[in-house]
């Protein structure tokens, strides 16, 4: 089961490189079998249509069909918590976290804080600039602690 999180969403519908570069190493997940299902997560941003529209679009477009989408959520937390509901429906006992190397170590501990086995695997860099991966991986320094604190908080709250 991969689980790709969503990214922006630019004017006309127009994927993010970072949107883009997500969906097509989901597809990839998907046609080299190490994931059976792919779950398109994201809500409507700026720009719609909904980032889950837009991953699940480009998938099918790459010959993906098996595909879900979680369209409401904004902030990583959401695609994660919101996402649960899917992936019970599919039986999903672990899941691949598809996002970009800064995000990932976020998206894992908040996964776990909900619960979910999950593993990350992160798109290539073709394409992108250090200058593009820097400031992203600069906003992931406070929220990774922060997150930590809130996936704690959930594990010691969770009902047994």
């Amino acid at each position: 089961m991969a689980l790709i999180l969503g990214a922006a969403v630019w004017a006309g519908g127009v994927p993010s490189p970072t949107l883009r570069r997500r969906a097509l190493h989901g597809a990839y997940l998907m046609k080299t079998g190490r994931a059976d299902h792919a779950i398109g997560c994201g809500g409507l941003g700026r720009n719609p249509p909904t980032e889950a529209a837009v991953i699940a679009a480009l998938l099918r477009a790459e010959g993906v069909d098996a595909v879900s989408q979680e369209s409401a959520s904004t902030t990583t937390y959401e695609n994660l918590r919101l996402a649960l509901p899917l992936l019970a429906g599919l039986g999903a006992g672990r899941v691949i976290v598809v996002t970009d190397w800064y995000h990932a170590p976020r998206a894992r501990v908040l996964a776990w804080g909900l619960g979910l086995r999950a593993s990350a695997s992160c798109p290539p860099l073709a394409g992108t600039t250090w200058r593009g991966q820097i400031k992203p991986a600069l906003r992931e320094l406070p929220a990774l602690p922060v997150a930590l604190i809130r996936a704690l908080w959930l594990r010691l709250s969770a009902k047994p």
